[in-house]
């Protein structure tokens, strides 16, 4: 099965799409592909997003097509079935510690202990979440040293201008992020614009 970590390292930015429409997914997949970034987090917070996965995991089998804000098991195992290939949680409970899937979970941590509780239930990769509330750059320094082992894919408060800073730390293998797929840009149907901004990210990130 595909590990989290292996999730992880096929970009070093995954763009947190909170979607409205099934179209509008597959425009804005186009785009980030086009853009140098083939791996997406749709988010659970919109009535389009089950259909969203099940039709981009389909129309673009290279990419990788994931669930975001995943609470539950029920949840978990409704994006198995729509073909995520990976799930992602603002956090970790023990129904979906011990749910048996086919596709990784990232749960997301925000404390030393849950880290910990975590690491009991077999886990060694997470998402910092909100990273920029909970400590940011000099939390996962500090977690580094008791946690050697573990690696971090920060969410919440990342943009273009800490997004490096972020990558430069040995325990994080990416970022996730939403300012490479505005709201704004989307509704206004403006693709071409993400394309640009995914682009000069990955350059700017790949400098």
């Amino acid at each position: 099965m595909l590990s989290a970590r292996e999730v992880m390292r096929v970009s070093k930015i995954i763009p947190v799409i909170s979607i409205n429409s099934v179209d509008e997914m597959l425009y804005l997949a186009e785009a980030l592909i086009e853009g140098g970034v083939s791996i997406f987090e749709i988010t659970l917070r919109t009535p389009a997003a089950l259909g969203a996965i099940q039709e981009v995991a389909k129309r673009f089998p290279h990419a990788m097509t994931g669930a975001g804000t995943v609470l539950n098991s029920e949840q978990f195992k409704k994006v198995e079935d729509a073909g995520a290939s990976f799930a992602i949680s603002p956090g970790l409970t023990a129904s979906l510690a011990i749910y048996k899937s086919s596709i990784p979970l990232l749960p997301g941590v925000a404390t030393a202990s849950e880290i910990m509780q975590g690491i009991e239930y077999g886990f060694d990769a997470f998402k910092l979440f909100p990273a920029n509330i909970v400590g940011g750059i000099g939390a996962l320094k500090a977690f580094g040293a008791p946690f050697k082992e573990v690696v971090f894919c920060p969410t919440g408060g990342i943009n273009a201008t800490n997004a490096k800073d972020f990558l430069a730390l040995e325990n994080v293998l990416c970022i996730g992020g939403s300012w490479i797929v505005p709201a704004e840009l989307i509704a206004a149907k403006r693709f071409d614009e993400i394309t640009k901004i995914t682009k000069e990210a990955i350059l700017a990130l790949n400098a």
